[in-house]
């Protein structure tokens, strides 16, 4: 009788102690009134409309050096032709994946893989090529092109997104499936493809598109920077592996979406009074 006794008494208790997300709800309103307010202070503090954001965004991760940039309506994109490429490959290696992979987890197939950090490699000699130009008393190898930035920017950010992506996802889901994103080249192919396609839409300089480009590849930058922001956030409450449906990533995801933001607005704030220029860099041409 005494142990009856004894199990029902610790089955009560047990019954009676609530989970830990209702003992603390006020901790979930306070995080996200937090990070709405600086999701808010954000878009209300930053200048002019749609593109002058997009513009604060670059400047926290980009030279912005005018010559180095594609330009519609005689104004330089928010990001140069190299950054512009790079988001605009992550996004559509993101989106791809998102509609083709559902909550993959595992990286690339090796062969994959290798080809990825060869795009980043290419992009890294294009880059020191372009860097070697802006040097008083130095040639570049060859000489230097928007449209290749452009180009090998854009299959660094495949690399990007690639690699983003499945990290994301085997840190979200419960139910993650361990399944490779890409397992053979021709997959690759795809992909870049769809980003050749994509740069090449960029190079014909319409407005009509370059416009939607350069927003999207602006996002690209507030997107990378949410996830991975999310990801880290999720370690550290050792909330990983919890979300059943998005519903379940709402919260984690705002307040990933608050740290880019605040990130982008102290680099913006260090920036400017670091330099004083809001495109390029001194002491480089521009």
């Amino acid at each position: 009788m005494e142990k009856t006794a004894s199990t029902s008494s610790v089955t009560g208790y047990a019954a009676s102690v609530p989970a830990p997300d209702a003992r603390r709800p006020w901790r979930r309103r306070a995080l996200a009134a937090a990070s709405l307010t600086i999701v808010v202070s954000y878009l209300l503090l930053t200048p002019g409309g749609v593109l002058s954001k997009a513009d604060m965004v670059a400047y926290a991760i980009c030279h912005r050096i005018p010559s180095h940039s594609l330009v519609v309506n005689e104004r330089p994109l928010p990001l140069c032709a190299r950054c512009t490429g790079t988001y605009l490959g992550a996004m559509l290696a993101l989106g791809a994946l998102f509609l083709t992979r559902r909550r993959f987890s595992e990286l690339p197939a090796l062969p994959v893989l290798l080809a990825l950090i060869g795009f980043t490699a290419l992009m890294g000699v294009d880059g020191l090529n372009s860097f070697l130009a802006l040097l008083p008393g130095r040639q570049a190898f060859y000489p230097p092109q928007n449209w290749l930035r452009l180009f090998t920017g854009a299959l660094n950010g495949l690399m990007m997104g690639s690699i983003i992506y499945p990290v994301a996802m085997g840190t979200f889901w419960r139910d993650y499936r361990p399944e490779r994103i890409l397992t053979n080249c021709r997959e690759l192919g795809g992909l870049v493809l769809l980003t050749g396609l994509a740069t090449g839409l960029a190079l014909t300089g319409w407005p009509a598109v370059l416009y939607p480009l350069a927003l999207l590849s602006s996002a690209g930058v507030v997107v990378m920077l949410t996830l991975v922001n999310t990801v880290v956030l999720l370690i550290l409450a050792r909330r990983e592996n919890t979300a059943e449906s998005w519903r379940d990533l709402a919260l984690p995801l705002l307040a990933g979406l608050a740290a880019s933001l605040a990130l982008i607005g102290c680099i913006d704030l260090l920036r400017y009074a670091f330099t004083g220029m809001l495109a390029g860099l001194p002491g480089l041409p521009q």
